[in-house]
């Protein structure tokens, strides 16, 4: 019975399942903007206080890639 249902639902079904999982990859997507603006946030406050160097930057925050850190450099030599 629930099957002859969801075969006769089908394309509803599909888009559920396809708004679920859209909803799923927006919400992981988020979850690593936030952990790359907190390694962003943290590498700058390290390197504007001394405690990195520019090329050391993508060994302790492996999200960054040197030319990440490069930015970063840019921004802290502005502020300073």
């Amino acid at each position: 019975m629930l099957k002859e249902y969801l075969e006769s639902k089908e394309q509803e079904v599909a888009d559920i399942m396809m708004t679920l999982f859209d909803d799923e990859q927006v919400l992981e997507a988020y979850a690593e903007d936030i952990k790359n603006s907190e390694a962003r946030e943290n590498a700058r406050i390290m390197l504007k206080n001394g405690r990195i160097t520019v090329e050391e930057i993508p060994s302790f925050f492996p999200k960054l890639t040197l030319e990440d850190a490069k930015e970063l450099e840019a921004e802290v030599m502005q502020l300073v």
